[in-house]
């Protein structure tokens, strides 16, 4: 039995049971996301009165054109 933080599992992991490689690389996706946007998973964002986890608000960005939004301004240049 694999366990784990919900929010670093994969959604076919979370919600059926299946793991493989690309579970390591769904939890690594989220890690890297939390260090370029300096928030964590489990943060919540309020846009337009709707909310979000990390996950929904990076692709949220990302669909708008403007993924550079999610960089912490700490680690910008």
């Amino acid at each position: 039995r694999i366990v784990g933080t919900y929010g670093y599992m994969s959604p076919e992991y979370a919600m059926r049971g299946h793991f493989s490689m690309k579970s390591d690389v769904y939890s690594f996706g989220i890690l890297i996301l939390e260090v370029i946007s300096g928030k964590k998973i489990s943060s919540s964002y309020h846009i337009d009165d709707d909310s979000s986890n990390l996950v929904t608000h990076a692709w949220r960005l990302w669909r708008n054109g403007s993924p550079l939004e999610l960089v912490d301004p700490t680690i910008e240049e």
